[in-house]
């Protein structure tokens, strides 16, 4: 199983995050590679404490069973899935910085898991071991989408 709590999964990851260009263009999406580097460090910090986002009327009705597909399930997240506003980025970024405070983010996460006790503002209450599974697919999708 993939997992960034384990060394040589978060390596994985942080190679393939610094495989990517600052000229690097998607796939598909509206993003572009510094946007989607942004994208990518939010979950870290909600998983961190550092991001408080408060669990809507949606998540609440909808997230257990989106849970079960998207945090449990071992299919990958989809093309074009819908996104939180909270994540949404439109704005323009450096790329250079945006890359390192992600693997930043990441690396800290292969050390210290989540801290939070917070649930998911869409699924709800998770484990460290689902917030891994939850990064890491969430992760793989945008590297996925920039072709690394």
């Amino acid at each position: 199983m993939d997992t960034l709590l384990e060394a040589s999964g978060n390596d994985a990851i942080v190679t393939r995050i610094g495989a990517l260009a600052a000229d690097t263009p998607a796939l598909w999406g509206k993003m572009n590679v510094a946007q989607m580097l942004v994208h990518c460090q939010r979950p870290f910090l909600v998983a961190s404490d550092e991001l408080k986002l408060p669990r809507g009327l949606i998540g609440r009705l909808f997230g257990g069973m989106a849970k079960k597909r998207f945090v449990d399930g071992t299919a990958p997240f989809g093309k074009n899935s819908p996104t939180d506003p909270a994540f949404r980025v439109k704005d323009r970024h450096e790329f250079a910085r945006e890359q390192a405070g992600l693997v930043r983010l990441v690396t800290r996460f292969g050390t210290t898991g989540a801290s939070t006790r917070d649930p998911h503002p869409f699924f709800g209450p998770l484990t460290g071991a689902e917030w891994d599974r939850l990064l890491w697919k969430h992760l793989d999708h945008h590297l996925r989408q920039f072709g690394a």
